[in-house]
């Protein structure tokens, strides 16, 4: 059976959970338990003889040989007998549940997972299924899960500028469904990029990935997607940690951190008040490796990054706007990232393009160097994607091809060599232009929150954007500013 038939069997199947209620999240979460308990099956089999370590009672047939509530039972026992073990396999079936309440249709899906050889089937498959069902998942807002899924064409463009080698570690403090490391395996692994030897093949499917999802789910689905993609053994133990990585000092050190750490300003947790009533208290992390202590959950992922460095590693981290310009902690930040690392490019990213909405965002590019009595930032390319430019997540989603003119000014080969395109006589429309360092810090609260262009939707009347693109744009804008005002008013009765 072909790809596209495949693909259309497993799609077609979740259509038809969907009217029992079962959402593209809830499916993708029983296609993982299902896909794995079948790889596993195929795996004991010569000529691989691999024992993952499922019981026999609990092994694939033992799903196949049932029916009705008898199958139902046995499958919730299985579920939870599964999450007790060690390893790869008690990592994914952590805290799982059945989701799909109906024998029958439960029958039925484990025939359809049934009638694949999964081992064999190419990788480039595997990942186009789950893939496809992970931004499926993220498009549906009811379900939250857009906040884990970066938009794959941003992922794709950081990767292409950064250029990830082979035998290098690759790190994501916040790796939600993993999207960053599939894309980098993904450059690695092209043969116009690089021609891999035995010894680098190893390197890159047990070696070269670290991440941190403190969500089981979204961890779950994280490993089976890098398992599928043909990263990380069956049998192994899993290179994503469920604990929090802004707790603790990294304890290893990598050549390059790709993240998009998630948005929420401030970390919080959750207890019961004397009243009864659920209430948070903001959460600050007292690193002795910290420049400043706060409770910006992006702010302390931007300081742990640069601490996840090895002195020549190099990051690329999506941050909301705030990061750029709040005071307080966010300048004494920005002034100690200037000088410690090598603060090169800033991607001003339009509205419109990210699942949660009302989020403003940046990626911001830095290089971390050996420590000097003098800042190592000597200039700052900033590409304005933003202004001027509209895109919608149904209509005009930003596809990698509106990205490929910032990667060409970023020159990936040589980031020396730049031209920029912005002149104030002979091209004041030009996106891509450089502040140097003085000129920086000079700034109120040494403020990285730097705009040039006209916003011609304020004097060009007749090229208007779309009224719905407008409707969308418009309530992106009031979604930010009533996350703003949410977080100052929840400050303001902290205090009182």
């Amino acid at each position: 059976m072909n790809a596209s038939t495949i693909i259309s069997k497993v799609w077609g199947f979740c259509t038809t959970l969907r009217d029992d209620g079962v959402g593209y999240g809830d499916y993708l979460e029983q296609l993982t338990y299902l896909i794995f308990l079948k790889m596993a099956a195929e795996y004991a089999r010569p000529p691989y003889n691999r024992d993952v370590g499922i019981p026999d009672h609990y092994n694939w047939q033992s799903l196949k040989t049932r029916r009705g509530a008898e199958l139902e039972a046995h499958y919730i026992d299985l579920l939870r007998e599964l999450g007790t073990r060690s390893g790869m396999l008690g990592k994914i079936f952590t805290k799982a549940q059945n989701k799909i309440q109906d024998p029958a249709k439960l029958s039925r899906l484990i025939a359809m997972v049934d009638e694949e050889q999964w081992v064999v089937m190419g990788a480039d498959v595997k990942g186009d299924i789950y893939e496809g069902l992970l931004e499926k998942n993220a498009e549906d807002t009811k379900s939250g899960a857009g906040q884990y899924f970066t938009p794959r064409a941003l992922i794709r463009a950081m990767v292409e500028c950064v250029r990830p080698e082979p035998g290098k570690t690759i790190a994501d403090p916040a790796c939600g469904t993993g999207g960053f490391f599939l894309a980098a395996y993904d450059f690695i692994t092209h043969s116009g990029n690089y021609h891999l030897d035995k010894a680098q093949k190893a390197f890159l499917k047990h070696e070269t990935f670290h991440g941190h999802e403190i969500v089981a789910n979204t961890r779950r689905l994280c490993l089976m997607n890098l398992f599928l993609h043909n990263i990380g053994e069956i049998d192994g133990e899993g290179m994503i940690s469920p604990q929090d990585a802004l707790v603790a000092p990294s304890a290893q050190s990598y050549d390059y951190v790709l993240a998009n750490p998630p948005f929420g300003k401030k970390s919080s947790m959750s207890f019961t008040n004397e009243d009864g009533e659920e209430d948070t208290d903001e959460l600050t992390y007292n690193r002795q490796d910290f420049w400043a202590t706060t409770s910006n959950k992006q702010l302390n992922f931007v300081q742990h990054i640069r601490t996840m460095l090895k002195t020549t590693g190099r990051a690329a981290v999506v941050v909301p706007d705030n990061v750029l310009f709040e005071g307080g902690a966010g300048e004494t930040i920005r002034k100690k990232l200037l000088a410690t690392t090598d603060v090169h490019t800033i991607l001003r990213l339009p509205t419109g393009v990210f699942y949660a909405q009302g989020v403003k965002a940046n990626v911001i590019f830095f290089d971390n160097r050996v420590a000097s009595p003098n800042p190592w930032t000597k200039e700052v390319w900033y590409y304005d994607y933003r202004t001027n430019v509209h895109h919608t997540l149904k209509k005009k989603p930003m596809r990698f091809e509106d990205l490929t003119e910032f990667v060409a000014c970023y020159n990936p080969p040589n980031r020396h060599e730049r031209k920029p395109t912005w002149d104030a006589d002979t091209n004041p429309e030009g996106r891509w232009r450089r502040f140097g360092y003085e000129e920086l810090v000079a700034r109120d609260k040494t403020s990285l929150d730097v705009f040039w262009l006209k916003d011609k939707t304020l004097t060009d009347l007749d090229n208007l954007p779309e009224p719905d693109e407008l409707a969308a744009e418009i309530i992106e804008n009031l979604e930010a500013g009533l996350t703003s005002f949410r977080e100052v008013l929840s400050g303001l009765s902290k205090g009182a």
